[in-house]
């Protein structure tokens, strides 16, 4: 096969436009797309006729963890013990599993949000990233986040997750423990030191939390903008999980970049994210099919409170104009059904195309790619996904994915 690759279909998906096109015929030269539809085809080409496939920019998933759930545990949810039973070694294998999983699956690029173990300072995610980049495994584009950032007793402090007893896993700023001014700082410092590409927060407690209340704010006002602060100062963006309303406000006055879940915000807090330009990945999709029947009874009961506000919030936050890219917390839901997370937005009130645009568009801008991911267009990164019919029309069509191009290789054809 040559370097210079025609795709030919029967349609192809202008996001920009909100329409989808026919014919395709995309001419993706080394790891890019150098022409759409030209009026003549370049000579010494490999020509790979797809038929009656609708071609997409490659899906992204803003909000997903590849190092744990998938295989060996439960079908939906991580193993709660996985933090003191699997060594690094074993969860980075694992991780190699789920990539690959994900890219099949058409999400080309992702943002990997956060471990919450004890790996003796390892970042896990960006071994896992290096080793993709490299060709020595299959897997989508990360961006990884190292540690999450969390105070004593917060939502991704592992010890709470697994109700461990004081002093069986002790923790440091290098693992996300990080409490007061000069803490947060060095922990973002660390992270970024050893190859995050973003930071994540953990902004509010949450449904998963043994120890504070979903809306509870974890970080003071100072401890916010000092972590943004530090973040910008090195050039990634902050994503924060936050639940509470009042943890919401407090990231979008510190500068914090993105809001994960957010499905307490009110009203006037989700005017303000539009107003302020602030991303929201809304992981909407767990909140109806998470497997809640096997978590802990009192998780349980927050789950039962909160995820019908979620539901409420969504389409609000949608109709105000606010900025909401895809995402799926995966393990939350099983790795490689992410697009179900597609067919949520939908229901939530988005058109098909505005959640395509979710998982393009809007994600490449979180990223700060936008320039070369997001779009079917010259000069861009040859990512490429082909579905089923017309997607613009019936959004589950994209869980039905036939071919995956990366950086101008192709992964997956014909589903195999």
């Amino acid at each position: 096969m040559s370097d210079r690759i025609v795709l030919r279909a029967d349609r192809w998906a202008d996001v920009d436009a909100g329409e989808v096109r026919t014919p395709a015929m995309i001419v993706v030269d080394g790891n890019r797309i150098s022409a759409v539809n030209p009026a003549e085809l370049p000579a010494g080409t490999t020509v790979i006729d797809l038929g009656d496939v609708t071609l997409l920019p490659g899906l992204m998933d803003m909000e997903l963890n590849l190092l744990i759930g998938g295989p060996g545990g439960p079908e939906g949810l991580p193993n709660p013990m996985h933090g003191v039973q699997d060594d690094p070694a074993y969860r980075t294998l694992r991780g190699a599993v789920n990539a690959r999983t994900t890219l099949e699956a058409g999400f080309t690029t992702v943002r990997n949000l956060g471990l919450m173990v004890k790996t003796g300072g390892y970042l896990l995610d960006v071994a896992l990233q290096r080793a993709i980049d490299q060709d020595w495994h299959v897997g989508p584009r990360i961006y990884p986040a190292g540690h999450a950032v969390t105070p004593y007793g917060g939502h991704l402090d592992p010890t709470v997750f697994q109700r461990l007893a004081p002093g069986i896993m002790p923790l440091s700023v290098a693992e996300g423990i990080a409490n007061g001014v000069d803490d947060v700082r060095a922990c973002v410092r660390y992270q970024v030191r050893h190859g995050a590409k973003l930071i994540k927060v953990s902004a509010s407690g949450g449904v998963m939390s043994h120890s504070t209340a979903p809306g509870a704010q974890q970080y003071s006002d100072e401890e916010f903008a000092a972590i943004a602060d530090e973040a910008h100062r090195a050039g990634v963006r902050v994503a924060a999980h936050a639940v509470g309303d009042s943890a919401i406000r407090a990231c979008i006055r510190a500068g914090i970049d993105c809001i994960e879940h957010g499905f307490l915000a009110t009203d006037d807090t989700i005017k303000l994210m539009a107003d302020t330009g602030t991303f929201l990945v809304s992981t909407t999709y767990l909140t109806e099919a998470m497997a809640v029947d096997r978590i802990a009874p009192e998780l349980r009961k927050k789950a039962e409170v909160v995820f019908p506000q979620a539901q409420a919030m969504l389409p609000k936050a949608i109709a105000a104009g606010v900025r909401i890219a895809c995402g799926t917390d995966a393990p939350a839901i099983p790795h490689g059904q992410n697009a179900k997370e597609l067919r949520a937005l939908v229901d939530r009130g988005m058109t098909p195309m505005q959640a395509i645009r979710a998982a393009t568009v809007t994600s490449a801008e979180l990223i700060d790619a936008d320039d070369e991911l997001g779009r079917l267009a010259p000069g861009y990164l040859a990512d490429i996904v082909a579905v089923p019919g017309d997607p613009s029309r019936d959004i589950a069509t994209t869980l039905d994915v036939r071919f995956v191009m990366k950086d101008g290789r192709v992964y997956k054809q014909d589903g195999d």
